[in-house]
């Protein structure tokens, strides 16, 4: 690991920034060394770790190396996780390819299991739903995907979508509420 950076890492707890990482499944590992190193400094996951699916990478074969890496990740309490970004096309779901775009009931069956993986092994207060618009956008719309999100988590407490959807970003951001 650089020197320099993590000199420079170690200065956003002294200023109150977190770090937002955007970054694919073969890097957590790498994250989650950096958090437990910097314990005091707010980490934010984004794009649940992108477990990739495309070109040479196999979704079975990502799955499992994926899995581990979040599992250790979860391991610092100073991360967030941001669920978000499944509409691109790195998860190789091919909702991009085709002639019309999916319903969020589609979305939700092919999402489920990726985003309760997350909010099982972060728990619900180290999540936060995201979109990446518009990145997102070459698989579906806004709505459909934030209406896909909902659905996955429709038997959640009303608390704890509410933690998802708004009170965790704001704890993690430090936005006051007004």
């Amino acid at each position: 690991y650089d020197p320099k950076f993590r000199e420079g890492f170690a200065l956003l707890s002294k200023y109150g920034f977190s770090y937002d990482c955007w970054l694919f499944h073969e890097q957590v590992d790498g994250l989650a060394d950096l958090a437990s190193s910097f314990p005091d400094t707010t980490v934010i996951c984004d794009h649940i770790g992108f477990p990739l699916g495309l070109s040479s990478y196999r979704m079975e074969e990502t799955l499992p190396k994926w899995k581990a890496s979040m599992q250790a990740l979860a391991k610092c309490p100073n991360v967030f996780v941001k669920i978000g970004g499944l509409g691109m096309r790195f998860p190789g779901f091919g909702f991009d390819e085709r002639p019309a775009p999916p319903s969020s009931d589609e979305l939700t069956e092919v999402w489920r299991p990726f985003v309760l993986f997350v909010v099982e092994t972060f728990g619900v207060n180290r999540c936060i739903m995201e979109s990446n618009f518009a990145m997102d956008k070459v698989s579906c719309s806004y709505t459909v995907l934030f209406n896909a999100l909902k659905k996955v988590v429709r038997s959640y407490t009303q608390e704890d979508k509410r933690k998802l959807f708004e009170l965790n970003a704001k704890r993690a951001y430090r936005i006051l509420a007004s």
